[in-house]
């Protein structure tokens, strides 16, 4: 049997003198990366020459440029409605979220033509290709990744906003992050794969593997994920010369000492992905390898998942079928996730060994991996995650219309949304929030809150006209449900969207509320005897007159109602709404 590697040289040496070649393999060393009109051009060229390609553009990006999607169909079919009824399995490739880890935009146009060339686009499969996700970053060449080799130049990490996309998915503060979850949910994949570079240790291997964690997807797609593709991908790879390791995501400095799961919550292109049901794979190449190594790794990766996708296209299309139909009815969601510590694997890593000597800059002891000491030992995997937080779903959210945004993007990912048709009052389950962290500085644009706590009221509150009712009854529930409750790790609430709630509007002035709150406990008993056992849990009110007399305002009617509650409203009971 022909190893792919070498499968990989023999076709790339039948098409030199007769295909068209990227820049990468145009370029003796193999060490350069196409540039953005480079790589638009080739897959421009690609379309006018075969009609199973189609490069298509959608919506813009932060620097004015479109986004472009080369799909490859077999029987020249471009519309994903028709395709699902084919029952065809589709797969999203993206790259360049990060232009300075940029294998995949090199790999993707070499198996995009090799697939042409040879006429071996799967019958069951369509393949659709980012060329390149960040295209502000790409144009802003040079060589900014110092712990890198190769290629000659790239692109930048921040896009035009200085985002990073890969923290993108849930805020969606780009256009490029717009018009990509376009993409994806107007041609709803199977399968994505993003193409990425690490950082990190040194280690023999030239590409490791995060894939979407596997016990907060859906249990049919993590079933068939591990059972039966993530082996299939580690052996196959291995036969063609690329031994692959889990993402070395060290316990400790060394991954001697383990390692640990990568949990890629919904901020992340395969975490976003989980969230609609889609099994996410993120080769990363090792920063230190040759580029030619690992634009080689990363082609033969997505091969092989083409070749495993085309087998068990089947099977794939009927999981997502099926986990799409059990998230609907689904009742609970976790909305964090912890580690367990005490379940714990043993893998055989090919290292080097870790050492230490003293450096020529600072003096001191610095580390350093021996390239001449290569090992191969046993470490530690610790890869289970267990929920932390679980919520019931509600059986319906109602969002004002005046939170825009939330709104949206709701539409943006397919979810199902009614209106009211008239002014309303109904009985809900509102939070209000009592307690939340907030980093120190911001972190993508944002100061994001977690470990927020909540007290849950029922109330009657008042909504309007064009309000809108969104049901827990759909496909689309994890994305619902974990971008609505506060508490969820990335949702709008921890990603600053609703932060004017947690203004208070109005106050007093102490000399006039005096008068009124020595009314207020006259004629409320009741109410003095609360504040009394109050100053028994918390003696800091009997050391201040204000703060009691800010307790007495709090609990008195004149106290804004609005203040610190969540404006997304749970519906608990089926009542019937007046709906559009």
């Amino acid at each position: 049997m022909i190893k792919l590697f070498l499968l990989f040289i023999i076709l790339s040496l039948n098409f030199q003198a007769s295909a068209q070649l990227t820049p990468f393999e145009q370029n003796s060393t193999q060490n350069v990366t196409a540039t953005y009109s480079e790589a638009i051009s080739f897959y421009q060229a690609l379309d006018k020459k075969y009609a199973q390609l189609k490069l298509i553009t959608y919506g813009l990006t932060d620097i004015g440029i479109p986004l472009h999607l080369a799909v490859l169909s077999r029987d020249g079919d471009f519309d994903p409605a028709e395709i699902r009824k084919k029952n065809k399995t589709i797969i999203l490739i993206n790259n360049g979220i990060h232009p300075g880890e940029p294998e995949g935009i090199d790999a993707s146009m070499m198996l995009a033509r090799n697939l042409l060339k040879k006429n071996e686009i799967p019958a069951n499969v369509v393949i659709c290709i980012v060329p390149i996700y960040n295209v502000d970053g790409s144009l802003n060449r040079g060589n900014s990744r110092i712990n890198q080799n190769g290629p000659e130049n790239y692109g930048f990490r921040g896009n035009y906003q200085n985002l990073d996309l890969n923290r993108d998915f849930i805020k969606s503060d780009s256009k490029n992050s717009i018009s990509f979850q376009q993409i994806f949910n107007f041609w709803r994949p199977e399968i994505l794969i993003d193409n990425h570079t690490s950082n990190g240790s040194d280690y023999q291997y030239v590409i490791t593997l995060i894939q979407t964690q596997k016990d907060k997807l859906n249990p049919i797609l993590s079933g068939y994920m591990t059972g039966k593709m993530v082996p299939y991908l580690y052996t196959e790879m291995e036969k063609s010369g690329f031994f692959m390791s889990p993402y070395v995501n060290n316990v400790a400095e060394i991954p001697d000492n383990g390692i640990e799961g990568f949990l890629e919550t919904p901020r992340y292109s395969t975490g976003y992905a989980a969230l609609h049901n889609v099994i996410g794979f993120m080769p990363e190449t090792h920063m230190l390898k040759t580029f030619s190594q690992r634009v080689k790794a990363t082609y033969l990766f997505m091969q092989l998942t083409v070749n495993l996708v085309e087998r068990d296209s089947k099977i794939i299309t009927t999981n997502k079928k099926k986990a799409d139909l059990n998230t609907a009815a689904q009742t609970n969601f976790t909305l964090n996730w912890k580690l367990d510590t005490t379940q714990l694997a043993q893998i055989l890593f090919k290292g080097y060994e870790a050492r230490r000597k003293k450096s020529e800059v600072t003096g001191f002891e610095r580390l350093y991996y021996d390239r001449n000491a290569p090992f191969e030992k046993q470490i530690t995997l610790r890869d289970k995650f267990v929920p932390a937080l679980e919520v019931q779903k509600p059986i319906a959210y109602v969002v004002p219309q005046s939170w825009e945004k939330v709104i949206q993007l709701l539409k943006l990912n397919g979810v199902e949304m009614k209106q009211l048709k008239a002014d309303s009052q109904i009985d809900l389950d509102m939070y209000y929030i009592a307690d939340y962290k907030t980093v120190e500085r911001p972190y993508e644009g944002h100061y994001v809150h977690s470990n927020v706590l909540l007290n849950r009221v029922m109330q009657k509150v008042q909504f309007y006209k064009g309000d809108f009712v969104v049901y827990v009854n759909q496909v689309q529930n994890r994305y619902i449900v974990e971008t609505l409750e506060p508490q969820g790790d990335d949702s709008f609430f921890a990603w600053n969207f609703f932060d004017s709630v947690l203004g208070r509007k109005e106050g007093f002035s102490a000399y006039v509320f005096e008068d009124e709150a020595a009314k207020i406990v006259r004629n409320d008993p009741r109410l003095l005897k609360q504040l009394e056992e109050e100053k028994l849990v918390n003696p800091e009110l009997t050391k201040s007159g204000s703060l009691q007399l800010n307790w007495i305002y709090k609990h008195s009617i004149y106290y804004e109602k609005t203040h610190s509650r969540y404006p997304v409203g749970r519906l608990m009971n089926n009542l019937k709404l007046d709906l559009k």
